[in-house]
């Protein structure tokens, strides 16, 4: 058994592609229609009122918790939250249950859902565990990983860019992969340097190409120029750059304009993959995923797989 919180579905598809089966939890309506129309378990909840004891014996445990009170947009009341964090953590890890206290003290009320997984680690101990958020929640990881570490983990915690393993966008994540029951290396990238395959263009993945459908360069003056992209910088965000230029609001240039398909497409999901909930709804679906390509690199670092699996996907 997998527990997986705050589900969404990158993980899960990733897991699914080499015959392993999570139970998911998560809140969002159009998130469990998704996953539950996908054939995946999924038990519409909140994650922090969700008792610990049904998933005892779990083998593993997967935990992205929400990340937009610590990204680069917003008020970044998260950041200002993090000894908070660091203190709720801590507290979990000791068996100390003080969400509820801590959590009344922050300046954002989701900040206390990063201190979250502590919870169930505290309690399940599963053979393995995979997190994954924005770059700047890496320190809290490295508690995660110090704490993990001292309860007989092996641990590896560090950000990993979606760009360097072959994903048309830059997508940088804390990720954080760990196992009591074999050494955790996240590996080395293994596109865009020597000797290796040059960094996917993310014009290619969503059949632009750069000839036919040039997609326009944006410049740091906010102005669209001829010419291809390589890669963005996350998913809709990252198509999202040219928006409010003149050549974002030609109805002239369809293809700046992208549909669910494209994002999903460079977030690495399969191509036949159906996304419910309005369209706003299925693009926070899709661009709060964890690309299910790099979820696979985590989970296969900390032995999410077995052997046969690895082998025969």
């Amino acid at each position: 058994m997998i527990r997986h919180g705050f589900a969404g579905i990158g993980w899960t598809e990733a897991l699914a592609a080499r015959g392993q089966r999570d139970i998911g939890l998560e809140l969002g309506w159009a998130a469990c229609r998704t996953r539950a129309a996908a054939g995946h378990a999924t038990i519409q909840c909140d994650v922090t009122q969700y008792p610990t004891w049904p998933f005892r014996g779990a083998v593993g445990c997967i935990d992205s918790s929400p990340c937009p009170g610590f990204g680069k947009s917003g008020k970044k009341l998260g950041l200002r939250d993090l000894p908070l964090v660091h203190e709720a953590i801590d507290d979990l890890a000791h068996g100390r249950d003080t969400r509820a206290v801590i959590g009344a003290a922050c300046l954002d009320e989701r900040s206390i859902l990063t201190a979250e997984p502590m919870r169930w680690y505290y309690d399940l101990r599963p053979e393995w565990i995979c997190m994954e958020q924005v770059p700047s929640v890496l320190p809290v990881w490295r508690q995660y990983a110090d704490i993990l570490e001292g309860w007989g983990y092996s641990v590896d915690a560090a950000v990993l860019d979606a760009a360097d393993y072959g994903l048309g966008q830059r997508r940088p994540r804390a990720v954080l992969a760990a196992s009591r029951v074999q050494d955790v290396t996240l590996p080395a990238p293994t596109h865009g340097g020597l000797g290796q395959p040059p960094l996917t263009v993310m014009a290619d993945v969503v059949g632009w190409g750069y000839t036919q459908r040039p997609a326009p360069t944006v410049t740091g003056g906010g102005t669209a120029t001829g010419g291809a992209e390589p890669f963005g910088n996350g998913t809709r965000q990252a198509m999202k750059r040219a928006m409010g230029t003149e050549a974002w609001r030609d109805r002239s240039l369809p293809h700046l304009r992208p549909t669910i398909a494209e994002c999903a497409s460079l977030q690495g999901f399969r191509p036949d993959l159906v996304f419910h909930g309005r369209a706003g709804e299925q693009h926070l679906i899709v661009g709060n995923a964890v690309p299910p390509p790099l979820a696979d690199i985590v989970l296969a670092a900390a032995g999410a797989f077995t052997e046969q699996q690895l082998a025969a996907a």
